[in-house]
């Protein structure tokens, strides 16, 4: 066998003992430190049966809906496999998900997705991260990005997306090449999710984060 079939069934191991380790419940979400989350995953190329791959989808969207997060990424269960979820049901606040742009976006699956910039222009807000509990910070990020891959019926996708919704397409492809959103981030602006913390990041924008803790927005 080759080098490349013996990692697809090294892969479809793994996800198989994900798969009857977490039964009808969420998987355990890895951290950062945690090797799958800095190594560049395997591209998906039918490695799981399909019902394989059904039952793993479905796990990762109970364990982003368990923690609760907006998406995850198959590395932050510990899988180096080029697939994500993403759902978010929005926010309260009408003034945040009017600045932030985020409105409800329904669930869906990305298959080695892939993003690149509409336009130059960039955003700036708090986001954080199921692999690094506990703390957020100021990310700039295209406000547009042009989404491809596939979902998981091997339909393309070829795609504008803008907003709150471009932030998680990059935030969990971003995952898929080893990327964390700290290594992106504005480290000044760096926050527990305490009191204080949960204050910055509750603003419409960071401005008075930014103000108090010497960081630039622009």
């Amino acid at each position: 066998m080759s080098s490349a079939g013996q990692q697809d069934r090294a892969l479809r191991e793994l996800a198989l003992r994900l798969l009857d380790a977490a039964g009808a419940g969420p998987a355990p979400i890895v951290r950062a430190g945690h090797p799958a989350l800095r190594a560049v995953a395997t591209p998906y190329d039918g490695q799981l049966e399909r019902d394989e791959l059904d039952g793993l989808l479905a796990l990762m969207h109970r364990t982003m809906r368990a923690a609760p997060g907006v998406g995850l990424a198959a590395p932050q269960v510990g899988l180096g496999l080029a697939l994500a979820v993403v759902e978010d049901p929005g926010v309260a606040s009408k003034e945040v998900a009017r600045v932030r742009e985020r409105e409800p976006l329904a669930y869906r699956v990305l298959v080695n997705p892939a993003y690149e910039p509409v336009g130059d222009e960039r955003v700036a807000f708090y986001e954080g991260c199921l692999s690094v509990p506990a703390y957020q910070a100021v990310v700039r990020r295209h406000r547009s990005v042009r989404l491809t891959g596939s979902d998981a019926d091997g339909r393309a996708l070829d795609e504008v997306v803008s907003g709150w919704p471009a932030r998680i397409v990059q935030h969990e492809t971003d995952h898929l090449h080893g990327s964390l959103y700290l290594d992106h981030a504005e480290l000044r602006s760096l926050a527990a999710a305490d009191e204080v913390g949960v204050r910055w990041a509750a603003e419409p924008e960071p401005r008075d984060a930014a103000r108090v803790l010497g960081f630039e927005l622009a």
